[in-house]
């Protein structure tokens, strides 16, 4: 027997099913995987596309009689089911027989350099299905490296794109800082290397996993203890110096909203209250025009923080101030404890809202007094 689906409209923002928010164009709620529109209805019962797991971007993404498939390893093991045993696990993650969606290992992530110097929490916040951010982060001498980066919805595979980003960018920066190169030469020849591995994942040009892209190195002068950060990405995942005096942004947004700002179209209260505010205008992929990463060394002349983040964190707090006072609400020293620092943000952002997949990196800098010589 056929179960009948309701086919009217919802009116926005609740899905008439569980009542989570929806947005205007998806097909299907990212909560339940009910239809929201006639299409996505007949889609579902034409067996095109299954109910539990389906996604608005994966639905738009299919041909006409097809399924939204994902790659995976050729002899991977199929996974059963953790409420009913089956082993038909489809590519969103829901069994096909019960519709109990399955937790996925990038869910929620949590991960912390030897000596409390990096910790960094990922989690793929409460709308998503899946987690599409990525985290990568790795020692190096007198500093560390770290890699954020986020998937782009709208693309194929986004989760794929910003694993092999952020693996690849660390690698490459950590194997090129040892080599002798330069900070800045790193930094920005590591990007290039991660852009070169999403830009693989793609089938054709039309069919291309993307990702934005920030790293952040940090280092200190072996002969005057004093410590830089070096910071390069490309889109609007973002780094932060928190001093709780003089915090400031990084980075500027590769987006629409900042490209208006700057060409003084729009004030940023304007461009940020505009539908095209989160547009990005640079991103890694076998679609994007050349990429150019930017690169900027800051010189922190005391104890802080350098805190790395995709969007899913800095929508609710986007000022330097404003997170700052969240750490301190919570309580927290990001300095003597990174790991509760991002566990903070990342709950912070959640109960928010958690409208976006939410990863956090948080280097604690000591001063420079401390080390120097």
């Amino acid at each position: 027997m056929t179960e009948d689906i309701d086919v009217t409209e919802p009116s926005k923002p609740g899905c008439p099913n569980c009542t989570e928010p929806v947005f205007e164009g998806e097909a299907f709620c990212e909560a339940c995987g009910h239809p929201l529109t006639a299409e996505a209805t007949a889609a579902v019962k034409a067996g095109r596309v299954a109910r539990d797991g389906a996604t608005a971007k994966a639905f738009a993404g299919a041909r006409p009689g097809t399924r939204p498939t994902r790659r995976t390893e050729p002899n991977a093991p199929r996974r059963a089911c953790t409420e009913c045993g089956a082993t038909a696990i489809d590519a969103e993650g829901y069994c096909e027989h019960c519709g109990m969606r399955q937790p996925a290992e990038r869910d929620h992530v949590e991960a912390e350099l030897p000596g409390g110097t990096a910790a960094g929490v990922s989690d793929k916040g409460r709308r998503y299905a899946r987690n599409e951010d990525a985290l990568a982060m790795a020692p190096l001498p007198g500093g560390v490296a770290v890699v954020v980066c986020d998937g782009v919805g709208s693309s194929p595979d986004p989760d794929d794109a910003s694993r092999a980003a952020a693996e690849t960018g660390v690698a490459e920066l950590t194997a090129r800082l040892a080599s002798g190169a330069g900070p800045e030469d790193a930094v920005r020849d590591a990007a290039l290397k991660a852009a070169e591995a999403v830009a693989a994942l793609a089938e054709s040009p039309s069919n291309a996993p993307s990702c934005t892209y920030v790293s952040a190195a940090t280092r200190r002068d072996a002969a005057t203890g004093a410590a830089s950060v070096t910071v390069g990405w490309v889109g609007d995942s973002r780094a932060y110096w928190l001093d709780g005096t003089a915090s400031r942004q990084l980075t500027e947004d590769d987006s629409w909203a900042a490209f208006m700002v700057a060409e003084g179209a729009l004030t940023e209260a304007e461009a940020e209250a505009h539908p095209n505010a989160h547009v990005i205008t640079a991103w890694l992929g076998a679609d994007a025009d050349e990429v150019r990463p930017r690169v900027r060394t800051f010189s922190p002349g005391g104890a802080g923080t350098v805190l790395v983040c995709s969007d899913g964190l800095w929508n609710y707090a986007p000022r330097p101030e404003d997170l700052v006072a969240v750490l301190a609400g919570a309580g927290c020293d990001p300095v003597r404890d990174p790991l509760g620092a991002a566990r903070a943000l990342v709950r912070f952002a959640l109960e928010a809202g958690g409208r976006d997949n939410i990863t956090v990196a948080v280097i604690p800098v000591a001063p420079d007094t401390e080390h120097a010589q």
